[in-house]
């Protein structure tokens, strides 16, 4: 319990995607009968005028009898977004030179440090 007096949901597999000021979570979660269901979490830094930082986020619940219909959109728009305009980014706020940066394993590194935030559920 926490000190709300709700119950804290535990996450069963967590993934995580640093993407610059973006953070998206990727957390398998369970019902209370006991199945499964996904979370996806954007987390997005922010700084105040005195400098210190601040995190918005936005959620996304996402139940087992939905994931074949979302992959399949996910897919489509992503695939006609790639198809319209490239894979490269055309955006005044990202460098158009910047490369994503590989360990010796082939595996994506983390662009920056990041402190881990904890979020309560909604």
């Amino acid at each position: 319990m926490s000190d709300n007096g709700t119950m804290q949901k535990e996450e069963i597999y967590s993934k995580v995607l640093r993407a610059g000021r973006r953070t998206y979570f990727f957390d398998v979660r369970a019902t209370k009968a006991n199945d499964y269901y996904l979370t996806i979490t954007e987390s997005k830094k922010f700084t105040n005028e005195d400098g210190s930082f601040y995190y918005k986020k936005h959620k996304i619940y996402l139940y087992k009898e939905d994931f074949e219909g979302f992959a399949e959109m996910l897919d489509e728009v992503t695939s006609f977004i790639v198809n319209e305009k490239g894979e490269e980014v055309i955006s005044e706020r990202h460098q158009k030179d910047f490369k994503k940066d590989y360990d010796s394993n082939g595996e994506e590194k983390p662009a920056e440090k990041f402190t881990d935030v904890s979020f309560d559920d909604i």
